[in-house]
């Protein structure tokens, strides 16, 4: 992911212009706005009910640590690590189902959640493009 941001930010010349991905969508708020609105599309829209239902009735938890997450994963503050140490995502996630199904809800929530909070374009593509991997990543049923 830092590399591919890295040549996105890159090219501007600039001091006063990015030097992350968190600075060029817009920083600490639309990182929130992307983890809420993420959780929000979960809670709302039916075709994302498998994925809902391995969360807590609370969401919230769950929104604060994407928040933090997202924060350091692109290139901001670490605020996941400073709270719970290094964030080890497939193994944190190894209690629930993560298949091909499962990866391809979280990618489409995720996909229309940047689509609504992030107005820079490039960012909004670079990131998902990013995100592509590591969602498959996460995988932890083998269906082949």
């Amino acid at each position: 992911m830092l590399s591919v941001i890295r040549r996105l930010v890159g090219r501007r010349q600039e001091a006063a212009e990015p030097t992350s991905a968190y600075e060029l969508i817009g920083g600490e708020p639309v990182v929130r706005a992307i983890a809420d609105r993420f959780y929000l599309l979960m809670q709302e829209e039916p075709r994302y009910q498998p994925l809902r239902q391995q969360h807590p009735d609370d969401l919230q938890g769950s929104a604060d640590k994407l928040f933090m997450f997202l924060s350091g994963w692109l290139g901001g503050p670490p605020l996941f690590e400073q709270a719970h140490g290094h964030p080890m995502l497939r193994a944190r996630h190894l209690s629930f189902r993560v298949d091909k199904a499962q990866r391809d809800q979280w990618l489409d929530c995720m996909r229309r959640t940047l689509n609504d909070t992030v107005s820079h374009k490039e960012g909004r593509q670079t990131i998902l493009k990013a995100l592509i991997p590591l969602a498959d990543h996460m995988r932890n049923v083998n269906e082949d």
